[in-house]
């Protein structure tokens, strides 16, 4: 009579576990600093919004090369200094909110107000054109501008 390990894995077949997505679809990502945590969270967005948050991030890093990133309470956040960001974005149902963090200073602020004084979004909705040019406007003129420690 033939018996089976139960308790032997074989780890070739093993796969990571998928991240859980939160509300809105929004990943679930350990906080991290640097691309890793960043690209993890981009791999894990749920459908269109995956390739929003390609060119999201790859805009940024052509906007402003050498920035600073970070996953902090499941969204990636990009900065210049250590610990001090100019802006993130997050999963919604609908679409993917860009924070501008002092984006009431940015010529023209972005279209979305916020309860916060100098907070600014731009919303990506599924087929919405993106106009990259004023996007990575934006992401210039936000990093000339004070970034908050978050």
């Amino acid at each position: 009579m033939a018996t089976t390990d139960k308790t032997h894995t074989n780890a070739h077949s093993a796969k990571p576990a998928k991240p859980a997505l939160l509300a809105g679809g929004n990943p679930q990502i350990p906080k991290g600093y640097g691309d890793a945590p960043v690209q993890a969270y981009i791999a894990a967005m749920p459908g269109w919004k995956q390739d929003v948050g390609r060119r999201l991030d790859r805009l940024i890093i052509a906007a402003v090369p050498g920035v600073k990133k970070a996953v902090k309470w499941n969204s990636p956040f990009y900065g210049i200094e250590d610990n001090v960001w100019r802006l993130s974005f997050h999963c919604f149902t609908k679409y993917v909110r860009v924070a501008f963090f002092r984006g009431a200073d940015l010529t023209p602020p972005p279209p979305g107000a916020s309860t916060q004084k100098h907070v600014r979004y731009l919303d990506i909705r599924e087929g919405d054109a993106i106009d990259e040019a004023q996007l990575a406007d934006w992401v210039r003129q936000a990093s000339r501008l004070p970034g908050e420690k978050i």
